[in-house]
């Protein structure tokens, strides 16, 4: 078998019982399938506790101009279909007992797949930056509120470095430390946001706040792109947090769990953000993400619950960064996954330091990142979903060996190391998807169009790379019988019955 042990760090040992997890890209084998549904449900809990999403909610009410019920709407909507996404391509992780990024190769081919995977590690790159960047302004914020210690250029850089080594350090250990750590985040961070919640409920101008008139249509869909966008960046890592399950474990409790975990912090998140806009409109237009905090909340308060939201976007990251080792061993990085993440630490501080100190402003660039980023990830999502859609029937939905092999005995070769039905879907509809984005960077030529004026670009591009997936001849595997089409299949039963 050619580079049969590319990028792994195998371990005799189990890999899912040791304290550092030493498994690589390499699937999980059947008897050390230990883990529990229940235990995705902190995972996704923690993958949204970020004070980000406060922002998010303001900008809903700021420059959306919707009204308490239609972000309640926006949220509720957002969390159901981003995370009902995660949860249904989680299911792969189970069946194949690897990373999602390992899994594409059998849908991509075993070099086809290093172009989506490009494309989705530099997202990932992003996405680690803007949290690296939020945590790190979430420090100076309490440092200020606390010590009266100013921002200036050397404390920034000084922040921004601790923050990065330390989600460096929580990713580097695996799964079992991200775990622990998810559980207790969850807890902490529910009591200070249940404080929060209270002390706004008290104090905020409830008049106002149900007074303010409706908004259009148009921006509550829009909205809901924006706000489901975070969540859409998850899908291709969702498997990386299923593939220690048997395969015994329940689907829908899979997605359940899923959509639950992040429900619970997405949606009161973003309601909490519209009602302190309300009051103070310039929240949306702040400097940084999270500097208001100070201003809305009484300082005994507003220094915990931002500890505990600091703690939170370090698991962010680290989750992220947990994902993205995978990806690197997957794209030839010759790394142990704890040592490949290291990459992603590197990036996210130069990128780091460019947004705090270059940047004029944090809430456009991030806004347009979010939107690149669920056209970029919406690409792959359709073509990925397809082809699980055919191996749910299959008695081998993914063959552990063929996965490892990056060579042409690889199941996973098709012609040349590429599936062309994959490529193409893929890149028609990324070239689609960017037509429609109207952003910061640039406005493609369908911008103006109804699923352009609509923010419609990134399910638009899911759509069309999983019906011209549907529509190109179903993949032949290496070393398999040709599948039949629909209509060949139709055919041999009616003959048979005949």
């Amino acid at each position: 078998m050619d580079n049969a042990a590319e990028g792994a760090n195998v371990s005799s040992t189990d890999g899912a019982a040791s304290a550092i997890e030493t498994r690589g890209i390499e699937p999980v084998p059947d008897h050390e399938r230990h883990g529990r549904v229940r235990e995705l449900f902190p995972t996704w809990v923690a993958a949204n506790i970020s004070v980000l999403l406060l922002t998010m909610g303001a900008a809903l009410i700021v420059f959306n101009s919707l009204n308490f019920w239609q972000v309640l709407i926006v949220a509720a909507c957002a969390a159901l279909v981003s995370f009902g996404l995660v949860g249904v391509l989680s299911v792969s992780g189970k069946w194949g007992g690897a990373p999602g990024a390992m899994l594409s190769r059998a849908t991509f081919g075993v070099r086809g797949n290093l172009f989506p995977g490009a494309i989705l590690w530099v997202a990932r790159f992003g996405w680690e930056t803007i949290n690296a960047v939020t945590g790190a302004y979430a420090v100076l914020t309490v440092l200020d509120l606390v010590f009266g210690v100013k921002s200036n250029t050397a404390l920034i850089v000084v922040t921004l470095l601790a923050f990065v080594a330390c989600t460096f350090l929580v990713s580097g250990m695996g799964r079992k430390a991200l775990n622990v750590c998810n559980t207790w985040s969850t807890y902490l961070f529910g009591v200070f946001s249940v404080l929060v919640l209270a002390y706004l409920i008290a104090n905020i101008k409830w008049d106002e706040v149900f007074s303010k008139p409706a908004g259009t249509t148009a921006m509550m869909v829009a909205g809901i792109g924006t706000i489901a966008a975070g969540g859409i960046s998850w899908v291709p890592t969702g498997p990386d947090f299923a593939r220690y399950l048997p395969h015994s474990a329940s689907g829908k409790k899979i997605v359940g769990t899923t959509i639950s975990g992040a429900g619970l912090v997405m949606v009161p998140m973003v309601l909490m953000g519209a009602v302190m806009a309300v009051s103070t409109p310039d929240l949306a237009n702040a400097a940084d993400p999270v500097s208001f905090l100070g201003d809305i909340l009484p300082t005994w308060l507003a220094v915990p619950y931002l500890i505990t939201a600091i703690v939170g976007m370090l698991l962010i990251n680290s989750l992220s960064m947990y994902s993205a080792g995978f990806t690197a061993q997957t794209m030839g990085v010759k790394l142990p996954r704890a040592m490949a993440v290291s990459i992603n630490a590197v990036i996210s501080l130069v990128g780091g330091l460019m947004l705090m100190l270059v940047a004029k402003s944090f809430l456009s660039s991030f806004i347009t990142f979010l939107i690149l980023l669920a056209v970029s990830f919406s690409a792959w999502i359709g073509v990925y979903a397809v082809d699980m859609f055919r191996r749910r029937t299959r008695a081998v939905r993914y063959d552990p060996e063929a996965l490892m092999d990056t060579g042409r005995t690889s199941r996973y070769w098709y012609v040349g190391g590429f599936c062309w039905q994959a490529m193409t879907a893929w890149g028609v509809a990324l070239l689609a998807g960017l037509s429609f984005t109207d952003c910061a960077w640039f406005t493609g030529p369908l911008a103006t169009t109804f699923v352009g004026k609509y923010g419609l670009g990134w399910a638009a591009t899911i759509v069309i790379s999983a019906i011209v997936m549907a529509a190109l001849p179903t993949p032949r595997e290496n070393g398999t019988a040709p599948v039949p089409s629909q209509r060949e299949d139709a055919a041999e039963r009616q003959k048979a019955a005949v």
